[in-house]
Order: C-alpha cells, then sequence, then structure tokens
C-alpha cells in the first residue's frame, strides 16, 4: 500500500479489502494500545485524505503481506505515517475488531473470516 498525503482512505482500505477479502481496516482518529480495541465513535470518514487527518508529509509503502501479525500491521501506520489503524475480521455476519487476536496474522485471521463467513452462507442457503 501505497501511503501519501493524497490517498482517501477510502482507497486504502479498497486495496486491503481486495487482498484480504474476508478483512476490512477503519482509520481512526485516537490511538489504541496494542491488547484493546478502538471507540467506534473514533472511526474517521473514509472520503478523507490521508492528508487530511495528520499533520506529518512522509511518504512510503506498507507491504500486503498476509505473514504479517495484525499488531506489527497496525504498528507499521502508526510508527511511520502516524495513523491509526485497526483491523476487522468478517464473523457471523458482522465485522469484529481483531484485538482479542492481534498475534494473529494478516492470513489466519483473514482464513478465519472465511470459514465464519462460509458458515454463514450455508447457514442462510438452508
Amino acid at each position: 500500500m501505497i501511503i501519501n498525503n493524497s490517498i482517501p482512505l477510502k482507497d486504502l482500505q479498497y486495496e486491503f479489502n481486495f487482498a484480504f477479502p474476508y478483512l476490512k481496516i477503519e482509520f481512526f482518529s485516537k490511538y489504541h494500545k496494542e491488547g484493546n480495541g478502538s471507540n467506534e465513535q473514533d472511526i474517521l470518514d473514509n472520503s478523507l485524505t490521508i492528508g487530511e487527518i495528520r499533520n506529518s508529509i512522509n511518504d512510503g509503502f506498507i507491504p500486503l503481506n498476509g505473514d504479517i501479525p495484525v499488531s506489527v500491521f497496525e504498528n507499521l501506520f502508526k510508527d511511520n505515517f502516524n495513523l491509526y489503524v485497526q483491523v476487522y475480521r468478517k464473523s457471523h455476519g458482522k465485522w469484529l475488531q481483531t484485538w482479542v487476536t492481534d498475534i494473529w496474522t494478516l492470513d489466519e485471521q483473514n482464513n478465519r473470516g472465511k470459514i465464519l463467513g462460509d458458515k454463514d452462507n450455508l447457514l442462510t442457503k438452508k
């Protein structure tokens, strides 16, 4: 994912969800400690650009590597770009913050979301 001030948050969300279809990211106005969830009222409007939500001008790149633990992925945003991100996983038709399982990799989270999503689909087809 390329990070620069002209990119809308929704573009990063789309790119992330394309790579991990059972996960999504939300951007927040406040930092959350590792192992804690984020307050839903602090979610930022995804039509904002990166430049509208931070005072930093540094550009860069965050890899969409499935082997990265969620906590490391979220900290890459915070430490390198002053952006506060929370990963969510699809579970039984709802989006859940992954803070309890932040030690899991993005691939592990996505696979769990696929399993739970497939179960949901089977239940609704009967």
